[in-house]
C-alpha cells in the first residue's frame, strides 16, 4: 500500500518537517559523491551493535546511559538519522515524513517535534541494538524516527483518512482507507517480521531493522501524548471525486 496523502488539514507551516526532509536529502547526495570511499564512510559513521555491546547479549540499562554518553557514540546514533542506502530507502522515507510529519508538527509545535523527532529516532536505535546485539553491520536510515512520526498520528488523528494506492498486479486500485487500518496494518506487518527475525543474523533478513520500527512506534504513541499533542482538535479536510477531471478536489 502506498499512501498518496491524507485528508487533515494543517494549521501552521511545517518548517522542521521540511528542513528534516531536506536534510536527509542533502546527505543523501553528499553520500552519492563519495563513490568508492562511501562504505568506509558508512563504517566510521553509522550505527553498529556490536560497538555498543561489546559482546552477544542484550543492552542492560546501565549500559545504554553509558553508550550514549560516548561523544563517538552519541554521534553515530545522531548522524545515522541521516543517511540512508538507495534511493529507494530515502525517497521512501521521506514520502511517508511528507504526509504524516507535518500534521504531527502541527498538533506538537514546531520546538516539541524537533525533540519528538529525535527521541524517537533514538529509542528506535536502541531497539534494534538490543535485537541485534551482535551486528556487526551499519544501520542507517530515518525510518525509526518516522515510525513514531506514525504512532504519533495514529493516536492524534484516529478518524483521518488516507487516500491510498494498491498495485494489484496489472490493476491499481486507489481508495481511501481509515489511518488506523492503514498504520495498524504497518505496524502488524513490522511487529511480525521483527518476531521472525529475533536470534536472526542480520544478514539474513535482508538488513531490515524491523525492531527499530517497532521501537519508534510504540515511542511515538507514548510520547506525543507526554508532550501534549492531544490536546488540540484536528482540522479535517473535505474531499470529493471530481468525475469531469477525474481528480480529487477539496
Amino acid at each position: 500500500m502506498i499512501p498518496l496523502h491524507d485528508d487533515v488539514e494543517t494549521r501552521t507551516f511545517p518548517i522542521v518537517n521540511y528542513l528534516l526532509i531536506a536534510l536527509n536529502v542533502l546527505v543523501f547526495i553528499l553520500e552519492l559523491g563519495m563513490g568508492p570511499d562511501i562504505n568506509k564512510f558508512l563504517f566510521q559513521a553509522s550505527v553498529i551493535p556490536v560497538l555498543y555491546t561489546g559482546r552477544d547479549h542484550a543492552l542492560s540499562a546501565i549500559e545504554v546511559v553509558t553508550t550514549t554518553l560516548n561523544p563517538s557514540l552519541g554521534f553515530r546514533v545522531f548522524f545515522s538519522m541521516f543517511l540512508h542506502g538507495g534511493w529507494l530507502h530515502v525517497i521512501g522515507n521521506m514520502w511517508f515524513l511528507w504526509i504524516f510529519g507535518d500534521n504531527v508538527e502541527d498538533r506538537l509545535g514546531h520546538f516539541k517535534y524537533v525533540i519528538f523527532y529525535f527521541a524517537c529516532g533514538w529509542a528506535a536505535t536502541y531497539a534494534h541494538i538490543w535485537s541485534n546485539p551482535a551486528s556487526r553491520l551499519p544501520s542507517i536510515g530515518a525510518s525509526g524516527a518516522i515510525a513514531g512520526v506514525l504512532g504519533a498520528y495514529l493516536t492524534l488523528y484516529p478518524r483521518a483518512t488516507v487516500l491510498t494506492l494498491l498495485p494489484l498486479g496489472f490493476f491499481t486500485q486507489i481508495i481511501r482507507i481509515p489511518a488506523p487500518f492503514f498504520l495498524g496494518f504497518w505496524f502488524l506487518e513490522q511487529f511480525l517480521m521483527g518476531a521472525m527475525s529475533l536470534g536472526v543474523p542480520t544478514a539474513e533478513t535482508g538488513g531490515t531493522a524491523w525492531w527499530a520500527h517497532i521501537g519508534g512506534f510504540v515511542v511515538g504513541v507514548v510520547l506525543v501524548r507526554i508532550l501534549g499533542g492531544a490536546r488540540r482538535r484536528p482540522v479535517r479536510r473535505v474531499e470529493w471525486w471530481d468525475e469531469g477531471n477525474r481528480r480529487w478536489s477539496h
